[in-house]
């Protein structure tokens, strides 16, 4: 490893370029595939939505030729694929969470990953090295940046592009110096304004595609020769102090390899932004503790960390994306119908009345202490008073999902199928789920 004298891109690239040669633990292994298994059940229900199939027809010059994939099989460029498979993995918001960087690094990461191994003929193996590699750059690069970062961009789009490019660069085998060119190329392409999904808008989902893909062309660019500025992260007009408060690149760096972020992934377990999680378990725990019915519900208060309600407050979610980041729309949907899965956001379920009425009867709040707590912890405090006279409270410390309350392999399973199986049948959907969890001892890609 270099030493602390070398810039973070050099310190980030020495780490993922050892990875090409050192066996992974088989927890990391484990836990890639857990993530490549969740990505999956993300990708295939949004690539029959827009904007993926809408992005097909922009980029049908680049599609039914080349060494990559779509989601269904359709032949692609290995750009074009990253691009339409990075956007379909975040459309439908199920997609994986590294909490303490605000950031989903499987939409990024794994779309690149795949579409390089496919192109590159490459193992299951070397697939899983690369996810691993995206991953334990980019969150730290994520973790780094923090909250001050997340006032104005979309992390999934800035961090999302180191990500891909570690994950590119280490398909494709660069040495330390190569890797770290394309990383700060790749610095200079991050992008994802935040204020693109306050309200209703494709966009959100294409910064996750535009991050695989400008990893890809960066880890290309830098196998041919191009080079980057080393301190594009931190110098005194790189990322770090451009994009946030300056933060300390040296505790970013000094993990790697001992620690590795990818164990301590959150699956998600509703379809609609993590933000909105600890309100919809809170509610549904105290619904069963107090054993009351929605309808007997005359106030519902929610108070939780300042970016929930920034991000995730709409008061009057009129499509399915605004819907997606409406704390009222989810608690309400959840309250009624014990769920957040995808039927909760057809144009059936955004008119319902029952679910309108429920939305007028809650409250939201910022807690200062559980604000404190953000981005490390998510939690929510939701409290009921019924019609006659009965009130409840409960703390929600985390997320069902998250590290502390993980998803189990079966659960992951189960998420799986639920989501992949309407797209592509149950036959085909089972058979890419057992390649999946055995795609460390796999020589050739099944997908």
């Amino acid at each position: 490893m270099p030493t602390q004298d070398t810039t973070a891109a050099q310190r980030f690239a020495a780490f993922a370029a050892s990875l090409n040669g050192a066996p992974l633990a088989p927890e990391v292994i484990h836990h890639a595939k857990r993530a490549i298994v969740d990505w999956y059940a993300a990708l295939l229900p949004g690539a029959v939505e827009p904007p993926p199939t809408l992005l097909e027809r922009a980029l049908a010059d680049d599609l039914d030729r080349g060494g990559a994939r779509l989601a269904l099989g359709r032949a692609a460029t290995v750009r074009a694929a990253a691009l339409i498979n990075g956007t379909a993995a975040h459309t439908v918001e199920v997609d994986d969470i590294y909490r303490e960087a605000i950031y989903h690094p499987g939409a990024p990461t794994i779309a690149a990953a795949l579409a390089l191994a496919q192109a590159r003929r490459a193992t299951g193996l070397q697939m899983i090295r690369a996810v691993v590699a995206g991953y334990e750059v980019s969150t730290r690069i994520g973790a780094a940046l923090g909250r001050a970062h997340y006032r104005h961009w979309h992390n999934t789009g800035t961090a999302g592009t180191f990500g891909a490019v570690s994950a590119a660069a280490t398909l494709l085998g660069l040495d330390a110096a190569r890797h770290a060119h394309a990383l700060c190329t790749g610095a200079t392409f991050a992008a994802g304004l935040q204020q693109a999904f306050r309200m209703d808008s494709m966009s959100k989902p294409l910064h996750a595609g535009h991050a695989a893909e400008a990893g890809v062309l960066a880890a290309l660019a830098a196998e041919q020769g191009v080079t980057g500025s080393l301190d594009v992260l931190d110098g005194e007009a790189g990322l770090g102090r451009a994009m946030s408060d300056g933060p300390d690149w040296h505790a970013a760096t000094a993990t790697l390899g001992r620690d590795f972020h990818i164990t301590r992934m959150t699956f998600k377990n509703h379809a609609c932004c993590g933000h909105t999680f600890a309100p919809i378990d809170g509610a549904l725990e105290l619904q069963a503790r107090m054993g009351v019915r929605w309808q007997d519900l005359e106030v519902v208060e929610v108070a939780t960390y300042g970016p929930a309600l920034a991000v995730a407050g709409n008061a009057d979610p009129r499509t399915a994306a605004e819907a997606r980041f409406s704390i009222p729309f989810v608690v309400a949907t959840a309250l009624i119908h014990g769920s957040v899965r995808l039927s909760a956001f057809t144009p059936e379920r955004l008119a319902d009345a029952d679910i309108r009425a429920l939305m007028a009867r809650i409250r939201l709040a910022v807690d200062p202490e559980l604000d404190a707590r953000f981005p490390g912890q998510r939690a929510a405090c939701v409290r009921f008073a019924t019609a006659d006279g009965r009130q409840g409270e409960y703390l929600q410390p985390t997320r069902k999902g998250d590290p502390e309350q993980p998803l189990s392999d079966s659960e992951l399973s189960d998420k799986f199928m639920e989501l992949a199986a309407p797209v592509v049948g149950e036959a085909r959907a089972d058979a890419l789920l057992g390649h999946l969890w055995a795609l460390d001892a796999r020589e050739h890609l099944l997908f």
